[in-house]
């Protein structure tokens, strides 16, 4: 990496490598615990721990005084009233890593008084660093990166990252899927959504938009999508999006386009949007109803949203749907 870099994001790739070491020795031996779902569950978690400590013990050793918002330590290490937090994922795509599937990362981002200043994505199986540092653009290794240049959606690659926890609105996600992928050239799922967020900042992929995520998901790749020209935030076009569990991020065009669509499937929409959701979930019911499957309906009540949504205008021509 270029010597010129800001102090703090010279010790945040020291320890993002660090814990690449660990994660990359760890994956030589991940076959050989693969069989049973306790012991390969005992070996991630023990991976994880590894990769978090080796990142908390670097981070600290430089910067004793700052605070830490860790995946899976919470916030029992470094300071508790600091203004400088480090906000940390070990290991983002576990279930890609057991499987031996090369899609995982390390993400590291330094909060100062609850803005984004400092960000990293290492890739241990490719050795890439995507950096940046607020106001000084983003980077993979030594080159500059930038947002891709497609403005309509039907020739645009999507990412996005599909629900898993008990609970999630599978029904409503594949309807917000349903819809994406029949405005645009294609939906990828690649697993790790700090991956998902650097690969829209580099211009491999278009657009991304995920549910049910955490902040320690989304922390760096948001400085990295916006230090390369993109936008990120919400479904409803929010940019205070980090601690709400919903995220879209792509170009600015393209960004406009996605919340134009997945405004309507916000926690923060309105009740007519939600309205207009939960019809079409029932519509789609009756109709597997009709054809002799049965699902029950989302009949959830309507929230009150706790977020006035700021609407972004899309670009003005409605792509139609991609051929397939």
């Amino acid at each position: 990496m270029s010597s010129n870099l800001h102090p703090m994001l010279n010790v945040a790739i020291k320890a993002a490598r660090a814990a690449g070491a660990i994660i990359n020795r760890a994956a030589l031996d991940v076959e050989s615990v693969r069989i049973s779902a306790k012991q390969t569950n005992d070996f991630v978690t023990e991976i994880d721990h590894a990769a978090e400590t080796a990142i908390i013990e670097t981070l600290l050793t430089a910067y004793p005084g700052h605070g830490i918002l860790a995946e899976e330590s919470g916030s029992a290490h470094g300071a508790k009233d600091s203004e400088f937090v480090w906000i940390i994922d070990p290991l983002d795509g576990t279930t890609n890593f057991i499987h031996g599937f090369p899609v995982y990362c390390v993400s590291i981002a330094l909060s100062v008084k609850g803005k984004i200043e400092q960000a990293v994505v290492y890739d241990p199986t490719r050795n890439d660093i995507f950096c940046a540092t607020k106001g000084r653009g983003a980077y993979l290794n030594d080159r500059r990166i930038r947002v891709a240049k497609r403005t309509r959606l039907q020739e645009c690659l999507i990412a996005t990252g599909f629900p898993y926890r008990p609970g999630d609105k599978l029904k409503s996600y594949l309807n917000m899927l349903g819809e994406v992928m029949s405005q645009c050239a294609g939906v990828r799922r690649p697993g790790a959504a700090a991956l998902d967020l650097a690969y829209v900042a580099a211009g491999y992929s278009d657009g991304f938009f995920e549910t049910g995520l955490q902040p320690w998901d989304v922390a760096a790749g948001s400085l990295l999508v916006t230090e390369a020209g993109g936008l990120i935030g919400n479904f409803t076009g929010e940019s205070e999006f980090l601690d709400q569990g919903e995220c879209v991020a792509g170009n600015p065009r393209i960004y406009g386009q996605l919340v134009t669509t997945l405004t309507k499937y916000s926690k923060f929409a309105g009740a007519g949007d939600k309205a207009t959701v939960r019809q079409a979930l029932q519509d789609a019911t009756s109709a597997m109803a009709a054809e002799g499957d049965s699902a029950p309906v989302d009949t959830a009540p309507v929230a009150k949203p706790t977020l006035k949504a700021k609407r972004i205008k899309a670009g003005s021509e409605t792509p139609p749907d991609a051929p397939f």
